[in-house]
């Protein structure tokens, strides 16, 4: 469970830049729950996932995640229980490095018994492959091709599967398919959804895709100038459309509504 208290965030306070970025922002999720976050450019989304990962601090409020605030631990502790990906598919793996080298970094560190000295054997490379096979991309038999050599969908297909290798407890998805091409957009989309699902992760997903936001979860937020300004779910969504998520999401930017880059996808 994600509690959000009361978070506010100014950047750069006092001077001529001076930005509200978030404000006030307060919101409860369940274990398991799949959320959907649209909102103008500039609405406070990505910021409202940098203040859970602990990317900067807040100026006030409460982050609290399965009962324990953790408000003022550092990103890396909370990156232990959640995994985050970005629109940019060279962020997250390491490009020099083999899709099994990868894949052992991910694995090592979460592996509680091992120590500096461990070493990926034969089982481990077979269990690396199983979990890559279900991707679909023919990168089980690519081990030892590296990273960088692969395309925007097989990156962020492997950054996928790497954020999920051991299941965090929050899984926080920044407009991870707004980078790549339709068709491959397509797949990450299932895959996020059937990993969600399968492992009943609890997920958070920034997108600017109005029809991408109403097909997965079964919740969306609204934000609009670092506030939540809608929060849909039950009949109301199951009953809406495009259309009418549009007329909702125009009535909350405003006049920002019109220089939006929002795709509105049918």
């Amino acid at each position: 469970m994600l509690e959000i208290i009361n978070i506010s965030k100014t950047f750069l306070p006092g001077t001529v830049n001076e930005r509200k970025a978030l404000d006030n922002v307060s919101f409860r999720m369940e274990d398991g729950e799949f959320i959907t976050i649209i909102g103008s450019n500039g609405a406070g989304k990505s910021t409202l996932l940098s203040a859970i990962a602990g990317s900067f601090p807040t100026d006030r409020g409460k982050v609290i995640l399965d009962g324990e605030d953790i408000s003022s631990m550092p990103e890396y502790k909370r990156s232990r229980s959640i995994g985050r990906l970005f629109q940019d598919p060279l962020s997250g793996t390491a490009p020099g490095l083999t899709i099994e080298e990868n894949m052992a970094l991910v694995y090592l560190q979460g592996k509680k018994t091992a120590n500096s000295f461990s070493r990926i054997g034969k089982e481990e490379r077979e269990m690396f492959r199983e979990r890559l096979r279900p991707l679909d991309l023919g990168l089980e038999d690519r081990l030892e091709q590296p990273v960088g050599l692969l395309s925007g969908g097989q990156r962020q297909a492997l950054t996928l599967l790497l954020a999920t290798l051991y299941p965090p407890k929050l899984l926080m998805l920044d407009e991870h398919t707004a980078a790549l091409d339709p068709g491959s957009a397509e797949r990450i989309m299932t895959l996020t959804k059937d990993i969600v699902r399968e492992n009943r992760i609890s997920c958070l997903m920034v997108t600017h895709n109005m029809r991408q936001a109403l097909d997965a979860g079964s919740r969306t937020l609204i934000m609009n100038a670092g506030k939540i300004v809608a929060d849909i779910s039950g009949d109301e969504r199951a009953g809406m459309d495009v259309g009418k998520l549009t007329d909702l999401f125009r009535n909350a930017a405003g006049s920002e509504y019109a220089n939006d880059r929002m795709i509105l996808s049918s």
